[in-house]
């Protein structure tokens, strides 16, 4: 099964949950920037979540459909259709071949992500098959994509979602989807401001303690200038924190979370890209089952911190880690119906 790349996007790659155990050499983690979203499309299509699916940044491609798939979309909402028919989000999706898929406006979110059963068939390098993009190597010939690619999939296997293929092969209509889907919104919420649980860092008592205050009760924006090694998180105007004193660190590891504090007063909250040592003050560090939303903050949009411990980001990612165990029992069983 063949996708043709007509219209690559903003920022189109392959992503999957990253190859660790490398960063002592160098070599960061990378993965998709907004985790839950790859797992859960994966699960709708029966791909384990090593498999990568296609993280679609603001502005998508074009893709035709060579051949029939079965597919599944979600995370952001980015107006996706197939000639001229909505796409739906959270839900298995048979795509007829001939058909393209288009993004339209941004309604809510900042990435998207597609799984095709099967997976897209790419070599793994370091065991991950995701795009390390700054490195160039990983996911489709190590960068993101271009007019002309075209992606190989996996046939989609006939054992899932027989009924779903049988009202496919007896219907017309390029796309056809179930009625029900995956209430994700439990677990990623998209209110603004977004808040994301923040644990106070090695430098946080650094933090002149006039600006601790306000950082914690301010709210920052997006700026331009993010991408997916870090967000920079732009406060109000002449609030920027600072430190007490000049202070001189010798750089350390760092991971998806480090909020790190340059000498401009900008933060940086560290993302799926980041460099493996930073030598930037570190103010702490945002929970990492909260990273999924600060994936999906557009530039421009609003985020704060609200102060957590490190048990209580650990109990809610095992709780999130249940609630996907369950939600996984429940999609294999109508994946036989």
């Amino acid at each position: 099964m063949t996708i043709l790349v007509e219209s690559s996007g903003l920022l189109s790659s392959l992503q999957d949950l990253g190859r660790p155990g490398y960063q002592h050499l160098g070599v960061g983690p990378g993965g998709a920037m907004d985790d839950l979203s790859h797992r859960l499309v994966s699960l709708l299509v029966g791909n384990p979540p090593e498999l990568p699916s296609l993280e679609i940044t603001l502005v998508g491609p074009v893709l035709l459909f060579e051949e029939d798939a079965l597919v599944a979309l979600g995370g952001a909402d980015l107006s996706a259709e197939a000639d001229g028919l909505p796409v739906p989000l959270w839900r298995p999706v048979m795509v007829r071949a001939g058909a393209r898929l288009r993004f339209g406006k941004p309604l809510e979110g900042c990435r998207s992500y597609l799984a095709v059963a099967g997976g897209f068939k790419v070599p793994p390098v370091l065991g991950g098959s995701g795009t390390h993009l700054a490195a160039g190597f990983g996911g489709f010939h190590g960068r993101a994509l271009r007019p002309g690619d075209r992606l190989a999939a996996a046939p989609p296997p006939p054992e899932l979602y027989p009924g779903l293929q049988r009202l496919f092969a007896s219907e017309t209509r390029p796309i056809v989807s179930l009625g029900w889907f995956v209430p994700w919104f439990r677990e990623q919420d998209c209110r603004r401001p977004t808040e994301l649980g923040f644990i106070p860092g090695p430098q946080w008592l650094l933090l002149r303690p006039e600006h601790r205050g306000p950082f914690l009760d301010g709210t920052y924006r997006v700026a331009s200038e993010s991408d997916r090694m870090g967000l920079r998180l732009r406060g109000p105007r002449g609030q920027a924190p600072t430190l007490e004193r000049k202070v001189d660190l010798v750089s350390a590891g760092v991971t998806a979370g480090t909020l790190q504090l340059p000498p401009d007063g900008v933060p940086i909250l560290l993302m799926a890209d980041r460099q493996t040592t930073g030598g930037y003050p570190r103010l702490g560090e945002v929970a990492g089952v909260d990273l999924c939303r600060a994936a999906q903050l557009r530039p421009g949009e609003p985020v704060r911190f609200r102060p957590a411990t490190v048990d209580e980001a650990q109990d809610r990612w095992l709780r999130r880690e249940e609630w996907l165990r369950g939600l996984a029992e429940q999609v294999a069983e109508r994946m036989l119906k």
